[in-house]
């Protein structure tokens, strides 16, 4: 007698089933990277309304969805580029909490709703450059984090402002390893986080950002090296001296407070001076200050930019 009893046809392995299957298993491996091509068609994925700006977006082509959500660093999620996309279910955004406060006169806590409902979102498209020389055009949904600092109103002696990404040891495979400092943390000169430029992103491609590119709600410097602008943010604060940034803590040699992109500031290990497109296999010249000079010039007036790199 069959141990399972498996003596029904509908309780057996269809034999094209089972003949196919190391086909299948196969198509299997590939999983991941569908799920990320189709991410922004899942049912789960709310959708956002936006307005297109004009004035700030670059009009080159942008990057595909799959090479955005498959290609990226999050190193909590894991430090290859591939690990954010493969690990991003073990990010817990519910019930998320993003805290303003420091040197305010209105302290203020807001939900990832409150980020989405609150606020006029836009679609800016805009070029991000990071430090390992390669770049992306990515179409963020956000909104301007000065919009924040209006209601929040810093006091006079406000002169920094300190970003704080999530801690959260025991479901982030990053953090499980002393590999950073965590949780990983940011800053900007205050008037570098009110400048137009400077966006709080809760989205890209028509839908709320996805795990592995800083859910709910992560900031975006697009004048700067990418790893400036953190990830899956909760709080912001206002302080008067220059705040901790995780990797010029880390290699301060390496990686300095303003992180400018400038071509003509050689990282200790790799030359800046041109870049490559995730997609594209030809380099190009890297842009001062990723190519918003015009916009950005000024914040840095009198500054010697190989001394504060």
């Amino acid at each position: 007698m069959n141990k399972y009893n498996l003596d029904k046809e509908h309780q057996i392995t269809n034999k094209t089933l089972f003949d196919n299957r190391r086909k299948i298993m196969k198509s299997m491996i590939s999983l991941p990277f569908i799920f990320s091509s189709n991410l922004f068609s899942m049912p789960s994925r709310q959708k956002l309304k936006f307005n297109k700006d004009i004035e700030y977006s670059t009009n080159e082509e942008t990057n595909t969805i799959k090479q955005i959500t498959s290609y990226n660093n999050f190193y909590e999620l894991g430090s290859g580029k591939r690990d954010p996309m493969l690990n991003a279910n073990m990010l817990q955004t519910n019930n998320w909490k993003l805290t303003i406060d420091g040197l305010v006169e209105k302290p203020l806590v807001l939900d990832a709703d409150d980020l989405i409902k609150k606020f006029q979102l836009e679609e800016r498209i805009y070029r991000l450059r990071c430090v390992e020389a390669w770049s992306m055009v990515v179409p963020w949904i956000g909104f301007e984090l000065k919009r924040i600092m209006d209601i929040v109103k810093p006091l006079s002696n406000a002169k920094y402002v300190a970003f704080q990404s999530i801690l959260d040891r025991e479901h982030l495979p990053g953090q499980k390893r002393n590999i950073l400092n965590w949780p990983y943390q940011e800053g900007l000169r205050i008037d570098e986080a009110a400048h137009p430029l400077t966006l709080i992103s809760v989205g890209l491609y028509g839908q709320v950002l996805p795990n592995q590119n800083g859910s709910p709600v992560r900031l975006i410097v697009p004048w700067k090296y990418g790893f400036k602008s953190i990830k899956s943010l909760v709080k912001i604060s206002f302080v008067e001296k220059e705040p901790i940034c995780t990797w010029n803590e880390e290699a301060p040699n390496e990686y300095g407070f303003y992180s400018n992109v400038n071509p003509h500031v050689a990282h200790p290990r790799w030359s800046q001076k041109r870049e490559r497109r995730i997609g594209d296999f030809r380099k190009r010249d890297t842009l001062m200050f990723n190519g918003y000079s015009k916009f950005v010039n000024n914040l840095y007036d009198n500054m010697d930019l190989k001394k504060h790199f």
